[in-house]
């Protein structure tokens, strides 16, 4: 018995295009990301699991945007026998985050341990502080 799995042509443009552009999203591999707001700093963690970190990731500031680029290769040979299940994605990626004003790529460090790689942006926040803004009811 053969099982055929088929999508909808407009699966990718309709539901995923509106949003995957405001959030920074490229087309093929996706690594989720956690980015959040560590007093004046700003932390972005990707997952990227079976990266070479040194060959395989560039990590830029252009203007007011942290740009984080990459390729996941697969490593296995071609060879093989018999039924392979396979939802590890390969490709490149792109994930970009708006920072709240322009900084220095200087001062910006990244780190890649266990498969996670910590991108921090120091002093982005520094002197931006919210303000309320009262919201009114129609009565």
């Amino acid at each position: 018995m053969t099982t055929v799995l088929t999508r909808s042509p407009f699966a990718g443009t309709w539901l995923r295009e509106p949003w995957s552009q405001q959030l920074g999203v490229s087309e093929g591999v996706v690594p989720a990301a956690d980015v959040y707001r560590e007093g004046e700093d700003l932390v972005a963690r990707l997952d990227l699991p079976g990266v070479n970190p040194a060959d395989d990731i560039t990590v830029e500031v252009e203007g007011r945007k942290l740009v984080i680029r990459g390729e996941r290769k697969d490593q296995r040979s071609e060879e093989s026998e018999g039924r392979r299940i396979s939802e590890v994605r390969f490709g490149s990626f792109r994930r970009v985050v708006t920072l709240p004003k322009s900084v220095d790529g200087d001062v910006v460090t990244a780190s890649y341990d266990a498969g996670v790689l910590t991108v921090t942006v120091p002093g982005v926040f520094a002197g931006t502080t919210p303000q309320r803004i009262e919201v009114t009811t129609a009565a």
